[in-house]
């Protein structure tokens, strides 16, 4: 805290005031403690268990390399870009990108990269008008149906209201999860009526964010994860919730619940990663944990969701939000996130290990600071390009005089990263 005295003032009285409320301020500001984080009153053991992890981590940072970025969407004061996803076409060289306006803001914004991501166009005009009233982080996948035939799905948390947004559309859609679809790349697209038609308690699909991943059963059904309060907002505790589409995205299940909050208090579970284990036998789901007891949360289920083992604690690197991940040729995963982990600053991570080690509460093998940030950031997506290039793909504030948060790609290899550590 500072305060400046004018240049006007002359007054002793006025400048002795202005000392004395400065050295009042000061005093303050002496005596008041850094807000404490939840994971500083955990147990001495699991503080030590989380630093052999981080000591057996080998790191390396890539956030200075500017080499490797690519903006996407330049933040200004008047233009606050966040919450990006991706997907990657069939030809393997082709990404779409759509992210909200503002944090946890209305939808509205999309990129094409049909060159491995080195270049991006805009084309917000393509979307139909009612997407702009899309509100919280929209998620873009490729889902196929039971004849093979595959399109891509764009949901959202749930449209603003009349009186959040008044602007009038004629006979626009209302509710949770509203959802475009284009049968034709993403080129043009169509909205749908929402998974749930009204803002209400008793609405299956209320959510706090949409669908955060989907995987494919070996039934040909997709399972999409998501995550609610158990009020309307995210107040009291949080439920990570389960649906199955078995058309391709048209029509999905009532939701259930995977992993409810009031089991795991004070923990709280939130923005499922859900992914399919190397073997294929066994599907793997990481959470954000939204309290900051110390690290994510991971469960597992052997019956393809139907049940979950109780959640527990991830290895100490991969502790973070809104996890995304792949798998390497060599059956090594790749998985990036926004770090919260205990000790480490806040940075777009990359964790490379293996998925025993998610299973055995193993440190893993690395831990690559990707991106830094002044202000906020790091959702990401993540692909892997034929030639091995991997694009995490997230928002931040590179600079401290930015205005406003960017979406910005940053690119690298698994083999480059093994070569670094190699050579030491």
């Amino acid at each position: 805290m500072r305060i400046v005295v004018p240049v006007f003032c002359r007054s002793r009285l006025l400048l002795r005031t202005a000392a004395a409320l400065w050295m009042s301020a000061a005093a303050i500001l002496a005596q008041s403690p850094s807000p404490r984080r939840a994971w500083e009153d955990a147990p001495a053991e699991k503080k030590a268990l989380w630093e052999k992890h981080q000591s057996s981590l080998m790191s390396l940072d890539l956030s200075e390399e500017t080499s490797r970025q690519i903006v996407i969407a330049q933040g200004t004061p008047q233009e606050y870009h966040a919450h990006p996803t991706t997907t990657l076409l069939a030809d393997n060289k082709t990404l779409l990108a759509i992210w909200n306006m503002g944090h946890g803001g209305h939808a509205g914004p999309i990129a094409r990269s049909e060159d491995g991501g080195l270049t991006w166009q805009r084309f917000d005009s393509a979307m139909p008008p009612n997407y702009w009233n899309f509100k919280n982080c929209p998620s873009i996948y490729r889902l196929t149906d039971p004849k093979g035939k595959e399109r891509l799905w764009i949901f959202a948390a749930r449209t603003l209201s009349s009186k959040e947004n008044p602007r009038e559309i004629l006979g626009r859609f209302e509710g949770y999860m509203p959802r475009l679809v284009s049968e034709d790349e993403g080129h043009t697209w169509q909205e749908l009526r929402p998974l749930g038609d009204r803002i209400a308690m008793d609405n299956p699909f209320r959510n706090v964010m949409t669908f955060s991943s989907i995987v494919r059963l070996k039934d040909g059904s997709s399972l999409g994860m998501f995550h609610r309060g158990d009020g309307l907002g995210e107040g009291g505790t949080l439920q990570v919730m389960q649906s199955i589409t078995t058309d391709g995205g048209f029509t999905w299940s009532t939701p259930v619940i995977a992993a409810d909050g009031h089991a795991l208090a004070p923990k709280l579970p939130c923005e499922p990663y859900v992914f399919r284990s190397p073997d294929g036998d066994e599907l793997c789901c990481i959470m954000r944990e939204n309290k900051r007891t110390g690290t994510s949360l991971v469960m597992f289920s052997r019956d393809e969701g139907k049940t979950w083992s109780t959640p527990v604690d991830t290895p100490w690197g991969l502790s973070g939000d809104r996890h995304h991940g792949l798998r390497l040729p060599d059956d090594r995963l790749v998985v990036v996130f926004r770090n919260t982990a205990p000790f480490a600053p806040a940075r777009l991570v990359a964790w490379i290990g293996t998925y025993d080690d998610i299973k055995r509460n193993q440190p893993g093998q690395y831990r690559i600071n990707l991106l830094r940030t002044f202000k906020d950031g790091f959702y990401p997506g993540l692909h892997r390009l034929p030639d091995g290039t991997i694009i995490a793909t997230t928002y931040t504030t590179l600079r401290e005089n930015d205005g406003g948060c960017s979406i910005v790609s940053v690119r690298f290899t698994a083999e480059e990263i093994d070569q670094h550590f190699s050579r030491r």
